[in-house]
């Protein structure tokens, strides 16, 4: 009877593991077609509830004198767009960079300046193929235009840099002279959380106000 449960015990202990190798398979085949996609799926879970849709940015006047913006878009809006030729992007662009933003675009950081205020201005998207995964063939002398509803800003790139996703000093934020600091995750085609950031930086070398 001992010699019959133990030989139970081993089948069941078996049939564990064959299922778990399967089940692991089964994952592994997943991550490798949708990997991607299942890791901006998950990325996206937030807490943080912002209905973009909904929200419009009606005027926003930039102020000659102080170089600052007289208003400011409402966190979480749609207030331009950023377009980059050399790898055929044309995205929206969002103040605000939570999850929630992401998921709808290119996210602003609070903690910089907008176009036009002659200081750092911070943007970064997901490296999904939907929007920066390309971001490697953006080299120095290609031009991101920022589009607003109170001017157009031209950046040429001068510099790109692999960072770990902890340096807050590499972007680099000033008031002595206007540059765009545009990042994504890198590996760009890695699966789940990253530790590292692909950073272009541009210079500003064209305005027109509207």
């Amino acid at each position: 009877m001992r010699n019959q449960n133990t030989n139970i015990l081993k089948a069941t202990i078996k049939d564990i593991i064959v299922a778990f190798i399967c089940i692991a398979i089964i994952f592994f085949t997943i991550y490798i077609v949708w990997g991607s996609e299942i890791s901006l799926a998950i990325s996206l879970v937030n807490k943080i509830s912002i209905d973009t849709s909904k929200k419009v940015l009606e005027e926003v006047k930039l102020n000659s004198v102080t170089n600052k913006l007289e208003s400011y878009p409402e966190y979480g809006t749609k207030y331009g767009t950023i377009k980059i030729d050399a790898i055929n992007a044309d995205l929206p662009l969002y103040y605000g960079d939570t999850l929630a933003i992401l998921r709808n675009g290119v996210g602003q950081f609070s903690g910089g300046y907008f176009p036009g205020e002659g200081g750092t201005v911070v943007c970064m998207a997901h490296n999904s193929t939907k929007y920066l995964r390309e971001l490697a063939k953006v080299t120095p002398g290609n031009k991101i235009i920022i589009t607003t509803n109170y001017g157009e800003f031209t950046y040429e790139v001068f510099d790109t840099t692999i960072v770990p996703q902890t340096e807050m000093e590499a972007l680099k934020i000033q008031n002595e002279e206007e540059m765009l600091v545009l990042y994504t995750c890198y590996p760009f085609n890695s699966i789940g959380h990253t530790t590292s950031r692909y950073i272009t930086y541009s210079k500003l070398v064209d305005s027109k106000y509207f």
